[in-house]
């Protein structure tokens, strides 16, 4: 075994380090896939989900999501994947990032502050799915079909 980046820890295959910072979500959205390029597209949106990042658009896809890469107190990428399923969508958020600021050289106290700084993203792509879920499902019934494009 090889030494890893992580002082005392043994890395066991070659494989690449992952990122602090990891969130996978997804969240069903009943409504047309055409109608949600204009909220993620939305800047003002941006400032108000994620206020102390800063995004550069690396690729937007319109309807099938967007990317960006991050910084501010966190460096890396961020994305928001819509996948058409049955007649919605199924809109899956990734962030893979560093924290900027030091952390500290005790593991157990890293691991607590990399713990809370996940679950403090984690929360805030929940918010934002769920924004984007409720202005798009707004006024569809419970169980009715999807909202479609045509309103």
């Amino acid at each position: 075994m090889t030494q890893g980046t992580c002082p005392g820890v043994a890395r066991i295959c070659e494989a690449n380090d992952v990122t602090s910072i990891q969130v996978a979500d997804e969240t069903f959205v009943a409504a047309a896939p055409a109608l949600v390029a204009d909220v993620i597209g939305e800047r003002a949106n941006w400032r108000r989900w994620w206020p102390d990042l800063r995004l550069t658009v690396t690729e937007d896809r319109g309807p099938q999501g967007m990317r960006w890469t991050v910084d501010g107190p966190l460096t890396g990428t961020m994305e928001i994947w819509c996948e058409a399923v049955l007649d919605g969508f199924v809109l899956h958020y990734f962030l893979h990032a560093e924290p900027v600021a030091s952390l500290p050289d005790a593991p157990e106290a890293r691991a607590d502050v990399l713990a809370e700084a996940n679950k403090f993203r984690r929360v805030a792509g929940k918010v934002m799915s769920f924004e984007v879920k409720d202005r798009l499902e707004a006024g569809r019934e419970i169980g009715a079909p999807a909202v479609t494009a045509e309103g």
